[in-house]
């Protein structure tokens, strides 16, 4: 056993579960289970309409959320929980509570944070201005709204938790910029969705820190062009850091998007 594997077999635990080290390809990277937070009081209301149209882009980045997997079931995020767009891609659970517009029997919906729900400063928080600090407030999609309560409420109170991202394959990379200037957007992001910071390497460089940029996505100042690039990236929630080596190959392009085989849990 080499010094890296002797290091991935330690124990620990943390307020999200138990947390194990495993070896995926090189080096030994940390398998956390994300566990789901308490139940919390808020408020719900919708945008856009059954089409799900209107939240096409938004200001996480995640472009179509169709083709990029996120689907219908989102939500804007009052300025309180979007945490300067660090709460991009977390997921929650959220059911409607005391109102006569909930439907009956249905426990709750998920949804997925791709967007920010701006303040309305001429409306008071109780009159509008749902997403007003320190409000904290669910703007979600109509047909994720419909799942919970009849469209015509306007507004429920909701009771909601943070859950974890359930995502299939690993994470994905949205490559924009140029040969000196890398953006990248960090999709499919599971576990607890969110990510606090990011490395890239390329093939004949170190580990780069990469700075935030806006909602989900990083940059890095360098010359990174013809070279196979890897990224390292750390969970803002489970401070977890994970490894995807070799995402793209050395003739990477902009306006693509690169997988990975390796994902938070």
């Amino acid at each position: 056993m080499n010094v890296s594997e002797k290091h991935a077999f330690r124990f620990s635990e943390s307020f999200f579960g138990r947390v194990a080290l495993a070896i995926i390809g090189k080096p030994s990277v940390a398998a956390v289970v994300y566990r789901p937070s308490p139940w919390a009081l808020a408020h719900a209301t919708f945008y856009g309409d059954e089409t799900a149209s209107e939240t096409m882009g938004g200001a996480c980045g995640y472009g179509n959320l169709f083709s990029n997997g996120y689907g219908i079931d989102t939500a804007a995020l009052s300025t309180t929980l979007f945490n300067n767009g660090f709460a991009c891609g977390t997921c929650y659970q959220i059911k409607c509570v005391k109102s006569p517009w909930c439907y009956s029997g249905v426990q709750f919906t998920t949804v997925t944070a791709t967007n920010l729900c701006p303040p309305n400063w001429a409306k008071d928080t109780n009159n509008g201005g749902w997403c007003n600090p320190p409000r904290v407030h669910f703007d979600m999609s109509k047909p994720a709204f419909m799942k919970i309560a009849q469209w015509k409420a306007g507004i429920v109170p909701i009771m909601y938790r943070r859950v974890p991202c359930i995502r299939r394959g690993g994470l994905r990379f949205y490559f924009q910029g140029n040969g000196y200037w890398l953006l990248v957007y960090a999709m499919n992001v599971g576990g607890g969705g969110d990510i606090a910071k990011m490395w890239v390497k390329g093939s004949k460089t170190g580990w780069i820190s990469m700075s935030h940029n806006w909602g989900a996505s990083y940059q890095a100042f360098a010359t990174l062009t013809g070279q196979s690039l890897s990224f390292k990236i750390t969970s803002y929630t489970s401070k977890e850091t994970i490894i995807c080596w070799n995402v793209a190959p050395a003739n990477w392009n902009v306006g693509l998007t690169y997988k990975s085989n390796v994902n938070f849990h």
